[in-house]
């Protein structure tokens, strides 16, 4: 009973300390970052990069900041990038920060919550103060995405410039300039003000024009005037590995041309004073794709014009990019414009921003000649059956992929069919498809989704201040165009969950989606450049080089076998692997009697042999011609005159 009552009262008194003892509570917050006001800033920045050092990669850089009083003084390293939605600028490669003021170093603090924002006291008598830094580039792709090679240089202003808190970005001067190795000529938006060997410096501009005007530069350089007639030059800036990769033809500078005039017969308007495509013929430099209001960076690969009969798909790329000029610079998703680069964004709008983007963009490849009439719907029809087959439809709407730039950032995903993926860019074209030949259809052909083009991205041609819109606004505009339902077209498709994808758009067009066992020349262009076998719509996965797999279709033949992306075929039906034995057991299991598929599968350092369940035969995608059906879709290829 003692030790009863000891063991007891010891329990006791340790519950009563651990009561009486405070619980953790939060620290006090760290003390906030002066809010960005719509007042002009009190100097001009000045930005200097030197973009020589083409060995090590590194752009040194100078800047000067004016301050107007001591104190506390705050500046920004831009976070949120325009165009790819999301916080993903690479602070991790600013380095070597150091302040000075009056020729004495100041310390520096960065911001515990606010990581891109660095603190600094100024002290009195200090008029502006001086920062020397690097950006180390990548040196290598598992770092990043190449911007320096030995020939070309990619100088994206986002990477290189502070800028002072406190202050709508548009609202703080900026004078740039750049040194550029010897030779190498460069294109940007942005005005030269004056020359002087190799480095030029700027004309004045916001902070926020600055950002949004980087340059392409290189030793091999050569630029063509796309509309020397037109309301604003339209300049098609190239640079290259090699002087041989700039050798175009005259009918392939022509279908360029014919983009920039398809673009104002569907728009009727521009939003630029010039407008530059700065565009990389280099398998050196790193992929891009990314807009802005006057320009648009492209990396179209090493063959854009050496190939050009083999190299249809992506090349809708710079059209793409061009309509954003248009579509998500001039007209912005409200919640999306901010009044600095650290402001979050918010991307609820994407569908419209990058989906209507991407339907007006393979559209004017189309209409322009990118594309061929062929290569248009083999294209479409890769499109369709990709989203019809995409499994994660049944628990994840398309409204909730608009998060996925800040959610995933384009990292890996390992069921990317199960996850989705943006699919508010390919899956949002279809939407539109669908309201285009609706319009068509209840109009008796009197007006299309080009009506809307017009009045919704074609108001205050010139102008080149963004034009915000909401959800109501989309809505408004094509109830102008004709009167429906559009809120509920809208949301049933971008904010509900369907087993199929939108698909009405191609029947209202006069084409069915089906598959056969043949793939169709785009569709083998496709695996060519990908350099994969694609038999997501047979054995439900894709095999890269070497047999290993990359990707495999949730629920499908495959995935119900056990496979996973990461595994590699060694062998089919007991022979060492190779695509074409792959694809012929597919169709031997296909015939009557015909033997599984077999495969003998290396997963890290194990192996097992699996029998994968499936005898549908080839199968790949293409659209078929509904017959006694207007052929809606040939008109909405179809070059306008």
């Amino acid at each position: 009973m003692k030790a009863l009552f000891f063991s007891v009262s010891v329990l006791t008194l340790a519950c009563t300390a651990a009561v009486a003892q405070p619980l953790p509570q939060p620290s006090a917050p760290t003390p906030p970052i002066p809010a960005a006001r719509d007042i002009p800033y009190p100097g001009t920045l000045k930005l200097s990069v030197d973009a020589t050092d083409l060995q090590r990669k590194i752009f040194e850089i100078r800047e000067t900041i004016p301050v107007a009083k001591a104190g506390k003084f705050t500046i920004y390293y831009p976070q949120w990038v325009p165009g790819g939605h999301s916080p993903r600028n690479d602070l991790d490669k600013m380095a070597g920060l150091v302040i000075t003021a009056n020729g004495k170093r100041l310390a520096w603090t960065r911001d515990l919550v606010e990581v891109f924002a660095f603190h600094v006291d100024v002290p009195a008598g200090v008029s502006e103060l001086q920062l020397s830094y690097q950006f180390l580039s990548p040196v290598e792709t598992k770092v990043g995405r190449q911007v320096m090679t030995p020939d070309i240089v990619n100088v994206q202003w986002l990477q290189m410039g502070f800028y002072p808190a406190g202050y709508f970005t548009r609202q703080i001067p900026v004078e740039a300039s750049v040194t550029l190795p010897e030779g190498f000529k460069f294109a940007t938006a942005l005005e030269t003000a004056s020359t002087n060997g190799q480095t030029t410096t700027f004309k004045v501009t916001p902070f926020e024009t600055l950002v949004d005007s980087p340059m392409f530069a290189g030793r091999y350089f050569k630029s063509v005037d796309l509309d020397p007639e037109g309301p604003a030059r339209v300049r098609l800036n190239m640079v290259a590995d090699r002087p041989e990769q700039l050798d175009f033809k005259p009918e392939q500078i022509q279908i360029h041309k014919d983009l920039v005039q398809q673009a104002y017969k569907l728009y009727g308007s521009h939003h630029y004073d010039h407008y530059d495509f700065l565009v990389a013929v280099s398998d050196q430099l790193g992929g891009i794709g990314l807009e802005h209001h006057r320009s648009s960076e492209n990396n179209v690969g090493p063959k854009y014009f050496q190939d050009w009969d083999k190299g249809a798909v992506g090349r809708d790329l710079l059209a793409h990019e061009y309509t954003h000029s248009w579509n998500g610079k001039f007209r912005r998703g409200a919640d999306l414009w901010t009044p600095t680069l650290n402001t979050p964004m918010r991307d609820s709008l994407m569908w419209v921003y990058e989906g209507q983007t991407q339907y007006w963009g393979n559209v004017l490849a189309a209409r322009s000649g990118l594309h061929n009439k062929q290569q248009s719907l083999d294209a479409l029809a890769m499109t369709a059956a990709l989203y019809d087959n995409r499994r994660g439809r049944d628990w994840r709407n398309v409204a909730d992929t608009t998060n996925d730039p800040i959610i995933a950032n384009r990292k890996p995903l390992s069921w990317v069919s199960y996850q989705r993926s943006e699919d508010y860019y390919s899956e949002g074209q279809l939407v539109w498809l669908d309201a285009d030949t609706l319009i068509r259809e209840k109009t008796g052909g009197k007006k299309s989704l080009d009506d809307f083009a017009k009045a919704f991205f074609g108001v205050d041609s010139g102008s080149f201040t963004p034009h915000t819109y909401t959800f109501e606004d989309v809505v408004k505009t094509l109830n102008d165009v004709t009167p429906y339902d559009w809120s509920s077209f809208l949301k049933t498709r971008i904010e509900g969950l369907s087993e199929r994808a939108p698909l009405d758009g191609l029947t209202r067009g006069g084409y069915k989606l089906v598959y056969t066992d043949t793939p169709t020349d785009f569709f083998k262009t496709a695996e060519t450049k990908g350099k994969i076998v694609n038999l997501s719509y047979s054995l439900g996965f894709t095999v890269g080089a070497a047999g290993l797999l990359t990707g495999v279709q949730w629920d499908g033949p495959a995935f119900k076998a056990g496979l996973t992306q990461g595994q590699t075929i060694v062998a089919v039906n007991g022979e060492t692997y190779d695509a074409d034995k792959l694809k012929d057991a597919v169709k031997a299991a296909a015939k009557p009697e015909g033997q599984l598929v077999e495969l003998l599968i290396k997963d890290a350092e194990r192996y097992r042999m699996v029998k994968i369940d499936y005898r549908g035969g080839l199968r790949y995608p293409r659209l078929e011609r509904i017959a006694g059906t207007p052929a809606r879709l040939d008109d909405i290829i179809t070059a306008r005159k």
